[in-house]
């Protein structure tokens, strides 16, 4: 069981893949095939280039504050990877190349963060819970749904993540708590990023790993080198099989970090230095799984150029059909909120409509 073999009180980290391409825990690497690997680094580059384009349309003024996820996209397709097709995905706001993976298409993604929450309406089967912006709030979503998965014996996993920040929240701990109490089949995902914003990690907690904060729980909980995506993939899918078996959850540490701001909001230069960020630019997670892909004989630096250049167009003429959808109907907030809408927002709704006939 990796959770005793990387024990995070030990301060043992699990790492498949190191920051070259190389493979330093031969016995752990996964046995994925040629078309799994290729899509997980397929999704990786998208979300990296989606991301980035992001940037730049809200800088034009094109698109509203974006969360950006630029060097945390092995953590996130990882473990995405390592769930199966009936599993649900409750995300918190970080989660954007898991999203991607899951099926997510990017023109919903990109409409959400356009300011339209008919985003968040995605195609049927595809397993995803709306982007929560409450911190902590997805954790007692997420067990939830397992539980009602578990009772109604539906043989569902569920995948849910927060950052090192959220963990000071309640939700935090009462989710894990309840879905400890109640084997619930869930996988807790903390993307350790190094920042909450502006507030380092170590401001957050005295524990040595966020990991051994699941030993309080009584679950098992792992600290995971969160740039490795090989590493990401194995822990998640143990994990993801022990809560299958009706075994409860598990708590996984990705440690990673933000090479971006927080938002499109945020300036990281008034809290960390740029040889930090250097430092950790030399572990970008692409770099080091495309350098194992090529050295597998799977990838080569001319396909890698042609697939950037690809995505980049594509990116443009998602959000080119974005761009033409305008303004969302102010409507679709009273409309959206509840299976039925409660008295409250009808009156609301009502007024609404009056205006709209008085200023025509």
């Amino acid at each position: 069981m990796l959770t005793k073999q990387f024990d995070p009180l030990k301060k043992k980290q699990l790492q498949i893949l190191d920051e070259n391409g190389n493979i330093v825990a031969k016995d752990l690497e996964p046995n994925l095939s040629k078309d799994q690997l290729l899509k997980m680094y397929k999704t990786m580059v998208l979300g990296r280039v989606a991301d980035t384009k992001a940037v730049q349309f809200q800088r034009q003024g094109r698109m509203l504050t974006f969360v950006i996820n630029k060097g945390q996209e092995a953590a996130q397709v990882g473990s995405a990877a390592a769930i199966e097709e009936q599993d649900w995905v409750v995300p918190a706001f970080r989660e954007f190349s898991t999203l991607l993976y899951r099926g997510a298409p990017l023109y919903n993604l990109y409409l959400y963060w356009y300011g339209n929450e008919w985003g968040s309406h995605f195609p049927e089967g595809v397993k995803i819970l709306p982007v929560n912006i409450t911190i902590g709030a997805q954790f007692n979503h997420a067990t939830g749904v397992a539980l009602a998965s578990k009772f109604q014996k539906k043989n569902e996993v569920v995948l849910t993540f927060i950052g090192d920040g959220g963990t000071s929240e309640g939700e935090f701990h009462e989710g894990i708590n309840f879905a400890s109490v109640f084997d619930a089949p869930v996988v807790f995902i903390i993307q350790n990023n190094h920042y909450a914003i502006s507030v380092p990690r170590q401001k957050q907690t005295k524990s040595i790993t966020l990991a051994q904060k699941a030993i309080a729980y009584g679950i098992p909980g792992i600290q995971v080198d969160g740039n490795d995506v090989l590493a990401m993939y194995v822990a998640t899918k143990e994990a993801v099989d022990r809560a299958r078996r009706g075994e409860g959850p598990t708590l996984i540490e990705a440690y990673t970090y933000r090479l971006g701001a927080h938002t499109t909001s945020d300036d990281p230069t008034l809290y960390r230095e740029d040889k930090e960020v250097d430092e950790w630019i030399k572990k970008d997670p692409l770099i080091r799984f495309k350098k194992y892909l090529i050295e597998k004989g799977y990838w080569s630096e001319e396909e890698d150029q042609k697939l950037y250049e690809e995505y980049n167009d594509y990116v443009n003429d998602v959000f080119k059909q974005v761009e033409a959808t305008g303004f969302y109907q102010l409507e679709d907030v009273f409309k959206y909120q509840y299976a039925e809408m409660p008295q409250h927002l009808v009156e609301q709704y009502e007024a609404y409509k009056h205006y709209l006939e008085e200023v025509k």
